[in-house]
């Protein structure tokens, strides 16, 4: 199951690993660019969606429980809770809670159902080593443990896929199982990752345009007219992958990353991506809006 959900929220750059101060140059210029190019996007259609509280400010991912259907924002602050949609019909409109300790949640991802891992910061009153590297939750976000790289590594673009999880925190690299790790390509400085459920195929968005690996990461090349996609997100179980650009501009791939159509818009400068076979999930402006049609509109619940 692949799930990569990573915002374009600039790292701590005073405890980023060898590396990551370059990316931030790159992507503030990508941010530039985000916002003289945003006039040209499109609109989100239908209501503003489902505001983020003002302290869960700094989203840095978002996703959907595939068993409840809960969705999850991982920001600054911990971890938020939104209930399914179509849950609060006849009732209140969707509201998020935050649930679990307070953890800056970088690199968060939905690896199965229940089961979440991420990487990031302890807040206050946190016990947890600081970078926490890579944990784990198997309770839907209430508890977290280290899987591994505690004290060493914070990810700021995870992936997780069936049988891989790839991530950077100032190299590129992959596990199996959470705790063993290999070096993949040098030179790639990725915002975002997205992996196929088999980890051959890898798409990696950066400063100087997509690079997809197709032998799991051992080498990239330049996907040809793509767009500028700061997000990617690999919908679980086929070789179909949504991309959001720097200028809102929604777009798929069927073919694994290789060939891009632009579908929609969404409003507002994107912050972090999710895609399964029924919807979009995507956090702009600190809204969480929906789509259920590929892309071509978005509201909220």
């Amino acid at each position: 199951m692949t799930r990569i959900l990573l915002t374009a929220e600039e790292p701590k750059i005073r405890r980023a690993r060898p590396g990551v101060r370059g990316r931030v140059v790159r992507f503030g210029a990508m941010a530039v660019l985000a916002a003289v190019v945003s006039a040209c996007g499109g609109t989100s259609g239908g209501d503003v969606g489902v505001s983020l509280p003002g302290e869960a400010a700094h989203v840095h991912g978002v996703g959907a429980d595939p068993d409840t259907g809960e969705v999850f924002v991982a920001t600054h602050n911990g971890l938020y809770r939104i209930p399914a949609p179509g849950a609060a019909d006849g009732a209140e409109p969707a509201s998020p809670e935050k649930i679990g300790p307070t953890i800056d949640l970088m690199g968060f991802s939905i690896a199965g159902p229940g089961r979440f891992i991420a990487s990031g910061h302890p807040g206050p009153g946190t016990d947890m080593p600081d970078p926490v590297g890579l944990i784990e939750s198997l309770d839907g976000g209430r508890s977290w443990r280290s899987l591994s790289l505690e004290g060493e590594s914070d990810f700021h673009a995870l992936a997780s896929g069936a049988e891989r999880t790839v991530g950077f925190d100032g190299r590129l690299r992959a596990t199996e199982d959470g705790r063993t790790w290999e070096d993949l390509a040098g030179g790639v400085e990725p915002f975002a990752l997205a992996v196929s459920d088999d980890g051959a195929t890898l798409l990696a968005t950066t400063a100087q345009g997509l690079r997809r690996s197709s032998d799991g990461g051992t080498a990239f090349t330049p996907v040809p007219d793509a767009p500028a996609l700061a997000l990617v997100a690999w919908v679980a179980g086929t070789g179909t992958v949504y991309g959001v650009a720097v200028d809102g501009g929604v777009h798929r791939s069927t073919d694994a990353g290789a060939d891009w159509t632009r579908t929609g818009a969404v409003e507002g400068e994107p912050q972090a991506l999710y895609a399964d076979g029924g919807q979009i999930l995507v956090v702009a402006d600190h809204r969480v809006t929906r789509s259920t049609d590929a892309g071509a509109t978005f509201r909220g619940w």
